[in-house]
Order: C-alpha cells, then sequence, then structure tokens
C-alpha cells in the first residue's frame, strides 16, 4: 500500500514539474535582413523576400570576458571632450598603390577592411599579395586563415603568382572561438579571413554562413582588431544582385567596405570604396588581371582611351570624378529604328531612368525626337557613374549617333542638364579640364560655370548655357 501511495506522490510531482517547466519557443529567421517571425511564412514581412525564414532556436550567447567591449580594454566612464586623448591616424602603405588609393592612404592599425566581390574576381589573389608584400623588421606575423580552402591550395596559388611567403602565417580553420585564440598567441599584425561567410561560433545553433552567425562572428573579430591594433581583412560573398551576402549590419560594424567591379569579358578589375573611415569614399582602383595576379593601372585615363583611332558616330570623350582623381571614360550610344511599340532605353554604367530624362529634355528643348528609336548608350570600360556631369556627354553622344555624324576624339565635354535644357556646373570642373589637357585633348564644351579664371595652354574653353548651344558648338 505505501508502496502505490509513493508511485501516486512521485507521478503527481513529476507531472507538476513538467507543466511548470518553460517550453521552447521557436523562431523564424529571415536570411537576408535578419528579421524574427514567431510563425513561418513564405514571406518576410520585413524585407518581402520570399522563402528566406529558417527555423532558428533562441539559443543563450554566451558572453566572452576576454574580449567583451567594442572601443578597446578600458573602463566605461564619461569623460569630457577635453579630456580624450587624440592620436594622429598615420597609414602604412601596402606596397600596392591602387589600393592604398582606395584606402584612404594604407593600413590603420585595428582597422576592419570588408572586400566583397563576384566569385573568381580576385579577392582572395589580391589579399594573398597584400600579405607577401608586407614586411615587419620586428618580426611580426601576416596571419592568412582560409576557410574555403585548403592550405595546399593557398600556397599553390602563392606559387602560381610568384609571391614570397618567408613571412606568411597559415591557418585552415573556421570557428571563431579557435581563430582567436591562435591569434591572440600569434599577435599578428595584419589577418585575413576568408571569407566570413564560412566562419561560426559555437554559441549560436545555427549553419555558418546565416545571417546570426556573420553577425556574431563578425562581432568578435572586430572586438579582437579594436583592441589588439591588429589590421582585419574581411572577404565576403556577394548575392546576384551584387549586394554584399549576409545582414545589412555587417557593413555597419566595419571601418571600410571596398567592392570589386568588372565586366564578364574584360581583364580590367575596379575596386571601390563605398564606406571608408579613414578616407574618401567613392574612391577608384584600377588593376588588370594577368598570370602574376593583379596589376596596378598607374595611367587609367590612357587605358579607357584605347582605340583605333577612327572617329565614330555615337562616341564621345567625358572627364569624370572617381573619389580624388579625375578620369577620362568614353561614352557611346547607338540609337536605331525600333521595331517595337514600347522603344527600348538600355544602360550599362549609367542610370537608366536618367536616361529617359535626358531623351525628353532633348526633345523639348533641342529640338531632336527619339521617340521611335531604341537607344542604347555604355560607358566604355566597366566603369559606372552616378554624377550628373555625364549628363551632356550622354546628350551629345545620342544626338552624334541619331545624326550620324562623328564627334572629334580631341573633343571633351561634361556638365549637368537641366530639365528647362540649361547646362548647370559641377563639382572640380578645372580638375577635369588639366586630365584633359594633360592627354591631349584641343576642346572642351563645358558649362560656363566651370570656365576657368585662366587660359590652359592647349585647350580651347567653348562655355555653354544652354543646351541649343552646346548642340551647336559640336
Amino acid at each position: 500500500m505505501n508502496g502505490g501511495r509513493l508511485k501516486a506522490t512521485i507521478k503527481r510531482q513529476s507531472n507538476r514539474q513538467f507543466l511548470t517547466m518553460p517550453k521552447e519557443k521557436h523562431a523564424y529567421q529571415c536570411q537576408s535582413c535578419g528579421a524574427r517571425h514567431s510563425k513561418w511564412a513564405g514571406q518576410c514581412g520585413a524585407c518581402g523576400e520570399w522563402n528566406s525564414l529558417l527555423e532558428a532556436l533562441p539559443v543563450p550567447v554566451a558572453k566572452d570576458d576576454r574580449y567583451g567591449g567594442y572601443a578597446g580594454n578600458e573602463d566605461s566612464a564619461i569623460l569630457s571632450a577635453a579630456e580624450v586623448t587624440v592620436q594622429e591616424t598615420s597609414h602604412e602603405a601596402t606596397g600596392i598603390r591602387e589600393l592604398d588609393r582606395v584606402l584612404g592612404g594604407g593600413l590603420v592599425a585595428g582597422s576592419v577592411v570588408l572586400l566583397g566581390g563576384d566569385p573568381g574576381i580576385g579577392k582572395s589573389t589580391l589579399l594573398l599579395q597584400v600579405l607577401t608584400r608586407l614586411h615587419d623588421s620586428a618580426g611580426a606575423a601576416f596571419l592568412y586563415v582560409t576557410g574555403e580552402e585548403s592550405l595546399e591550395q593557398v600556397i599553390l596559388r602563392a606559387q602560381r603568382l610568384g609571391l614570397a611567403t618567408d613571412e606568411l602565417r597559415l591557418l585552415a580553420e573556421t570557428r571563431v572561438e579557435q581563430i582567436l585564440a591562435l591569434a591572440q598567441r600569434e599577435k599578428p599584425r595584419v589577418m585575413v579571413i576568408d571569407s566570413i561567410q564560412t566562419i561560426y561560433t559555437e554559441a549560436l545553433g545555427s549553419a555558418p554562413g546565416g545571417v546570426a552567425q556573420v553577425r556574431e562572428s563578425t562581432a568578435r573579430l572586430v572586438r579582437f582588431a579594436k583592441q589588439t591594433g591588429t589590421v582585419l581583412f574581411l572577404a565576403g560573398h556577394v548575392t546576384k544582385e551584387g549586394a554584399l551576402a549576409g545582414p545589412r549590419v555587417l557593413e555597419h560594424m566595419v571601418d571600410t567596405v571596398l567592392y570589386f567591379e568588372s565586366e564578364a569579358s574584360s581583364r580590367f578589375r575596379v575596386i571601390r570604396a563605398v564606406k571608408n573611415r579613414f578616407g574618401a569614399v567613392n574612391e577608384l582602383g584600377i588593376f588588370a588581371m594577368t598570370e602574376k595576379g593583379l596589376r596596378e593601372v598607374e595611367n587609367p585615363s590612357e587605358i579607357m582611351l584605347v582605340s583605333d583611332g577612327v572617329e565614330t558616330a555615337g562616341s564621345v570623350i567625358m572627364a569624370t570624378r572617381q573619389g580624388t582623381r579625375p578620369l577620362l571614360v568614353e561614352v557611346q550610344a547607338l540609337v536605331d529604328d525600333s521595331a517595337l511599340g514600347n522603344p527600348r532605353r538600355v544602360t550599362v554604367g549609367l542610370e537608366q531612368k536618367r536616361l529617359a530624362m535626358l531623351l525628353a529634355v532633348l526633345s523639348r528643348h533641342g529640338g531632336v525626337a527619339s521617340l521611335h528609336q531604341d537607344v542604347f548608350v555604355n560607358v566604355v570600360g566597366g566603369v559606372r557613374i552616378g554624377e550628373t556631369a555625364a549628363d551632356l556627354p550622354v546628350v551629345l553622344a545620342v544626338l552624334s549617333s541619331l545624326r550620324d555624324r562623328p564627334v572629334s576624339r580631341k573633343l571633351l565635354s561634361f556638365g549637368e542638364v537641366g530639365l528647362a535644357g540649361e547646362i548647370r556646373p559641377v563639382p572640380y570642373g578645372e580638375e577635369r579640364l588639366r586630365e584633359a589637357a594633360k592627354h591631349g585633348f584641343q576642346r572642351a564644351v563645358i558649362p560656363r560655370g566651370n570656365a576657368p579664371r585662366r587660359a590652359i595652354k592647349g585647350l580651347e574653353i567653348i562655355p555653354v548655357t544652354r543646351l541649343h548651344e552646346a548642340v551647336a558648338a559640336i
């Protein structure tokens, strides 16, 4: 009898304990934006992506006291601006001038650089070249952490490129805890993570490459770089739309974001800085892919203007400004009769909506209509132009192709076109003109507001204020 009562009591206690235990809540996280949902849905309500919700169990993140904090090891305290000690930021050259230009002068101790690009565009090659060109007389190590390739593959690439790997240290690891433990012991001056999407932390149960894994792993690596003064390079994958894979907060966590840009059939590679806490944004570094890796292009304007010397209709040279450097590029236009009811407007390297606006301005204020023609505009060399200085060259190139009359290869143009047909000035006009004069241009059709105060030797300036004046000038 007593045994039966004891069993009943144990059963009631176990049932009561089971009922009071907290149930494990299931959550679903979007792999595109990181938003969490209590129920699964086919579309994320935050970013609108389809089939991006995956189950994610809420796993508590263990606190890492050794790398706790973001800005350093000092205790948190409120200070006045006068009490803050400011040291001048010093840049160290990498030996690759085009990369130094994009970085704002070179490497900064404790900085984190995120490098993104399409597969096979040259991210790993460039990072390997950077590490092998650096030299440290104090014996500091340069650590290359690979999560995608074996150590043998890295060495074979270095040998194929003819790189010296005497001071290079290698590690094949994807667990961030192990990487930080070994890096704390090695104390590298520069460390490369290739790539951040392969790194994971044991504190989270999701698969590597997920939003939470990328965010947490990057946060730990950034804290390590800030506290130890290590320069950290992160190679990142990109999506089919060209954006960096993973959470958007990844770009906010790092100091510099660089993007590789290139056309599929071009051997030239362009690195653009879209964020830089130590230099100018929108800066360009231009490279050429060779058998020995990426080679710097010292005079990009000359490379962009290579042609057979024959003047063709629909081609106009413009002076754009990328970061702190003026660059001469060729804008091509092709206008042809359309067989469709809705003529096409296609741009490569320019904004398509702005082309439609410029065609309307040309029709209204230039007297040249293209209602029944297909219009294609291309920027030669794979350069993307986002400034309004391309307006006037695009209009002149379209007009040249429509009338089948070539424009002189010694003529340069830049300027913004307004909706009223006025030609507006653009920044740094005199620097653009001096770059054109250095390459032998003889005439320049520019806004009157950009006319230089002093004459530029060998260059005839044609200032215009209205669109019809620019059309008459050519």
